[in-house]
C-alpha cells in the first residue's frame, strides 16, 4: 500500500473537513456567462445589478433577498442579481450606470424595464407579482441572532462551553438600526457552529443589564469568551468580513462570509502531527502511533469525535489488513 494511501485512509483525522448544511443564497446570482441562459427564457426575471462595495446596495441585500426567499419556489419568476465588478460586459450591455440598478425582463424577452420604485421586499414583491402574474406573499425572514432577556440571559451568555458577542442596542437607535442586517448576517454565518452564539439585548428595555456591563451608549458589542465570562469590548469594524475575522479569531473557527468552510477548517494541529508521524513510521510503530491519533481523537466531541473515529477504524482494518505494508 502506497503512502498517499494510508494518508488517503486517514485524511478526515488530518483535515476534518466535514459536510456543512450551509444554505445558498435565494437570490440566483448570475455572470457574464451565465446570464442569457438564466434570463429572456420562459420566465419573467427581476434583476439587480450591485457593486459589493455600494452603500445602497448593502442596504437593499437583505430585503433582496427577503424577495428571493419569498419567489424561491416560484416557477415562472426568477429573482437573481449580478456583481457589475466581477460581470461589467453583461451590466454595460444593459446600461447600468448607478449603483443598484434593478430591471425587471419579461417572459422570453431580453428587453428590460428598469424598476423606480421603493427598495424594499414589500414594494418589490408588489411589482413582482404585478408584472410576473404572480400572488406571490413575503417569507417571514429567518431569525438567526438569539435574542436575550433577563430571562435567558445567563443560561446563554454565561454558559462556559460557548463564545458569545453580545450586541446591547436601542430599537430607537439609528446606528443600531443599520448594524441589523450586517449583525444578522453574522449569525448567520456562524449558525452551524455549536459553539459560537451570536445574541442581541433591548438595553433599554432591560436598562439593569446594560448598566451591568456598563453599556452607556448603543450600539454596545461585547465578547463573552469560553474561558472570560465579565466579557470585554468589541472595537473592531462593523462590516461582515470584520465580525467574520474577529469570531474566527477568538473561537477557532474556519468560516468565510457567506458561511462555507474555508481550506483551513478543521485542522487539528496535534491529530495532523501524528498522521505524518504515523505515515514515516516503521511497521513495528505504526500501531503504536494509531493509538495515539485515537487517544487524541477522544477528546474530540460531537458529530466531529464520530467521523474521526470511524476514519481510525477503518485505518486501523486496512492497516491490519496489508499487515502495515507500503508496497
Amino acid at each position: 500500500m502506497a503512502k498517499s494511501q494510508i494518508w488517503f485512509g486517514i485524511a478526515v483525522v488530518a483535515a476534518l473537513v466535514l459536510v456543512s448544511a450551509v444554505a445558498e443564497d435565494d437570490v440566483v446570482v448570475l455572470t457574464d456567462d451565465s446570464f442569457d441562459k438564466e434570463v429572456g427564457k420562459d420566465r419573467g426575471a427581476l434583476v439587480e445589478f450591485y457593486a459589493p462595495w455600494c452603500g445602497h446596495c448593502k442596504k437593499l441585500a437583505p430585503e433582496y433577498e427577503k424577495l428571493g426567499a419569498s419567489f424561491k419556489k416560484a416557477k415562472s419568476v426568477l429573482i437573481a442579481k449580478v456583481d457589475c465588478d466581477e460581470h461589467k460586459a453583461v451590466c454595460t450591455k444593459y446600461g447600468v450606470s448607478g449603483y443598484p440598478t434593478i430591471q425587471w425582463f419579461p417572459k422570453g424577452s431580453l428587453e428590460p424595464h428598469k424598476y423606480e420604485g421603493p427598495r424594499n421586499a414589500e414594494a418589490l414583491a408588489e411589482y413582482v407579482n404585478k408584472e410576473g402574474g404572480t400572488n406571490v406573499k413575503l417569507a417571514a425572514a429567518p431569525q438567526n441572532v438569539v435574542v436575550l432577556t433577563p430571562d435567558n440571559f445567563d443560561e446563554i451568555v454565561l454558559d462556559q462551553n460557548k463564545d458569545v458577542l453580545v450586541e446591547f442596542y436601542a430599537p430607537w437607535c439609528g446606528h443600531c438600526k443599520s448594524l441589523a442586517p450586517t449583525y444578522e448576517k453574522v449569525a448567520t454565518v456562524f449558525k452551524q457552529e455549536e459553539g459560537v452564539v451570536i445574541a442581541n439585548l433591548d438595553a433599554d428595555a432591560h436598562k439593569a443589564l446594560g448598566e451591568k456591563y456598563g453599556v452607556s451608549g448603543f450600539p454596545t458589542l461585547k465578547f463573552f469568551p469560553k474561558d472570560n465570562k465579565a466579557g470585554h469590548d468589541y472595537d473592531g469594524g462593523r462590516d461582515l468580513d470584520d465580525f467574520v475575522s474577529f469570531i474566527n479569531d477568538k473561537s477557532g473557527t474556519s468560516r468565510d462570509s457567506k458561511g462555507q468552510l474555508t481550506s483551513k477548517a478543521g485542522i487539528v494541529e496535534s491529530l495532523d502531527a501524528l498522521v505524518k508521524e504515523l505515515v514515516a513510521a516503521s511497521e513495528d510503530e505504526k500501531k503504536s502511533v494509531l493509538s495515539r491519533i485515537e487517544e487524541e481523537a477522544n477528546n474530540l466531541k460531537g458529530s466531529t469525535a464520530r467521523y474521526v473515529r470511524k476514519a481510525l477504524r477503518e485505518t486501523r482494518k486496512e492497516l491490519h489488513r496489508k499487515r502495515f505494508g507500503l508496497c
